[in-house]
Formats: C-alpha cells, sequence, structure tokens
C-alpha cells in the first residue's frame, strides 16, 4: 500500500512539474510575442490566458472553479475504488486526472489564470488552445470511457455465454 502510494505520488508530482514547466516556459518566452508556427497551417505555440474553463467557459470564475477543483480532488481520492477501475490503465487515468486537476489548479491560485499554448488549427479554424494538464484530463477521460465500454461489451460476452450455456448451444 505504501508502496504503491510513494510510486503514485511521484508520478503525479513528475506530471505535474512537466505541465508546470511548459507554462513556465510559455510565461518567460511567449507571453507578449506572436504565435510561433511548429508546423505551418496546423499548429503554434502561442500564449493565452484563460479565466475560465474548457473552451472558454465561465470566464471570469476563477475561485469558484479552483472551489470545484478542490472538491474533484476529495471526490476522486475517496471514491477512487469506485471511479477508478483496477489494473494499469484504471491507475494512469487516476494519475493523469490529478495531475491535470492539479496542473490547472495551481494555476488558477498562483496566477489567477490558467496558462494555454498549444494551438492547433485548419485555416482560420482554430481549437481552443489548451495547455499539458488539460491534455493528461482528455487523456484520463478518454481511457475511463473506453475501460466503460469495454466493461459493457464483456459484461454482453459473457451474457451471451452464458445464454447459450443455459440453453446447450456450444
Amino acid at each position: 500500500m505504501l508502496k504503491r502510494f510513494v510510486f503514485s505520488f511521484a508520478a503525479v508530482m513528475n506530471l505535474l512539474l512537466l505541465d508546470q514547466v511548459v507554462k513556465e516556459f510559455a510565461v518567460r518566452r511567449l507571453k507578449g510575442e506572436p504565435a510561433v508556427p511548429v508546423i505551418p497551417n496546423l499548429f503554434n505555440l502561442g500564449y493565452v490566458e484563460n479565466r475560465g474553463m474548457a473552451w472558454g467557459l465561465m470566464q471570469g470564475y476563477v475561485w469558484p472553479l479552483a472551489i470545484f477543483a478542490c472538491l474533484a480532488i476529495i471526490v476522486l481520492v475517496w471514491k477512487r475504488r469506485a471511479i477508478f477501475p483496477a489494473g494499469a490503465v484504471g491507475t494512469i487515468a487516476e494519475l493523469l486526472l490529478h495531475a491535470g486537476i492539479l496542473g490547472n489548479l495551481i494555476d488558477r491560485l498562483a496566477r489567477g489564470c490558467v496558462v494555454d499554448m498549444f494551438d492547433f488549427y485548419w485555416g482560420v479554424r482554430h481549437f481552443p488552445c489548451f495547455n499539458l494538464a488539460d491534455t493528461f484530463i482528455t487523456i484520463a477521460a478518454g481511457l475511463l470511457i473506453m475501460m466503460g465500454f469495454a466493461e459493457s461489451w464483456r459484461e454482453k460476452r459473457l451474457h451471451k455465454q452464458k445464454d447459450r450455456a443455459r440453453h446447450g448451444q456450444a
């Protein structure tokens, strides 16, 4: 149990450090500067201060969003066995989600905004700018969704096998 906690803590801290280093780079090198093309017509590094949440929703609600993040972390720790499936993928999803929430929470508390820097676009259409913490949260959500589908498929397959066995089919 202690070994798992130490591993999990170290993993979250390393992901959090990576997120904060990238954000500090954005603050020092990109703030007040024009976006830097990385892949022309697809991807720039830019600087955006987001005082809301995903896709710019709830702009100006920094403190309510910070309180929500704190409550989310508490619930995720308290109900972790019910939320995260056992096994490596569930653990990865848990660690990514914790690191992502904490990374953006640190920004809200320390800077009053979340620093975003990854700007993907096609022509004049831009995907909302995001950061590593957002990426961690998105990957974690994707893993949890995929695991939910996998569990559902597994249950359906098991149910079909039981039906066949009950009816004497091979």
